[in-house]
């Protein structure tokens, strides 16, 4: 029989919020009791929780009494204005927007990759009834760490390198509303708005914005960096980032490759990426892209080998909003285990 649990979900009315609705319905947890909030633009606003209809509400000091779980989804500054609100109401704190990172104690999880290493991290943290939060590691940091564990049973990596091409959803509504209107305005010849990217994002791929922008790519790139190491634990082979801005709207695209210490075959590689999580695509049609990946729950890979069976090509492709708000579920399934059972908190 289904636990029934209190979810709060703080920025209900955001894109990601939106995605973990959605995935909450869908989950082990579509039977709890949900209260969905944000900040006055989303006040009113219907929302479909599983079978049930939700209003989204104003956060005010009750908003968190007897909750179970808190999901922060979307602005930073209400998770760092909230949090610690939630916490003291006893709730599990969940930051799908990386606020927390840096509070003590806090920890980076991916329970997909912890699952698959098999140990090989076991000096790591883990979650206990004390950790004040989790942080669900950033969705391209989780492509990378399972993909290059799985690479890992071909044999040895000498190098691996990426390029990641990022989404403007990634950044919320603004930023994806500024990339429309930036693409109808060049379109009309007319000015480009520039307020949350302070540079052309239409039609153009930017490794960096401009100086008054407000998404900062360098400090997202740094994230997918130590987002891996912390998932990784020693335990993966060394990669090198490139974070680029990319002119789409929605889903990652990865470009990564590799270099083995001994020869393989493509068809090697691809029967060991091939598992929970991964769906490779095999052959030249259907090849993986943004578009293909939207609401999927996989990340769908496409493999090339260079001359002399070393080095290869990787092309992965991810619903970013998707995968960001599994893996959070994911993460609330695993502290699940640490709450008592049996009754709302």
């Amino acid at each position: 029989m289904p636990e029934n649990y209190r979810i709060a979900i703080v920025g209900a009315g955001s894109l990601r919020g939106k995605e973990l609705n959605e995935a909450l319905g869908e989950s082990a947890f579509a039977a709890s009791d949900f209260v969905l909030l944000d900040d006055e633009s989303s006040l009113g606003k219907v929302e479909a929780v599983g079978d049930e209809v939700t209003v989204v509400q104003m956060i005010d000091p009750q908003s968190f009494d007897h909750a179970d779980f808190v999901f922060f989804a979307g602005d930073a500054g209400n998770t760092l204005k909230h949090w610690k609100s939630a916490s003291r109401s006893g709730a599990s704190i969940l930051d799908l927007t990386y606020a927390l990172e840096g509070e003590p104690d806090v920890l980076v999880r991916s329970p997909w990759v912890r699952e698959e290493l098999n140990g090989l991290s076991s000096g790591k943290a883990t979650p206990d009834l004390r950790t004040p939060a989790i942080v669900p590691a950033h969705p391209a940091a989780v492509a990378l760490a399972l993909l290059l564990l799985r690479v890992k049973k071909v044999g040895p990596v000498a190098s691996a390198w990426a390029t990641v091409l990022e989404p403007a959803t990634e950044h919320g509504r603004s930023a994806m509303d500024e990339l429309h209107q930036q693409t109808i305005s060049l379109l009309s010849f007319q000015p480009l708005p520039k307020e949350t990217y302070d540079a052309q994002v239409a039609f153009n791929l930017l490794p960096v914005l401009g100086e008054e922008a407000k998404v900062d790519l360098g400090a997202t790139e740094l994230r997918i960096r130590r987002h891996y190491g912390l998932l990784s634990g020693g335990g993966l082979p060394q990669v090198s980032v490139q974070l680029i801005h990319a002119p789409v709207f929605h889903g990652y695209g990865i470009s990564l490759g590799i270099e083995l210490e001994q020869p393989a075959s493509v068809e090697e590689l691809e029967a060991a990426l091939t598992g929970e999580h991964v769906d490779v695509v095999l052959g030249d049609q259907d090849a993986p892209s943004n578009l293909s990946t939207a609401g999927e729950e996989d990340i769908m890979v496409r493999v090339r080998g260079e001359e002399g069976r070393q080095r290869f090509w990787i092309w992965a492709a991810a619903d970013n909003l998707k995968l960001s708000a599994l893996n959070a579920v994911a993460c609330a399934l695993e502290l699940r285990k640490l709450r008592p059972q049996g009754k709302v908190q």
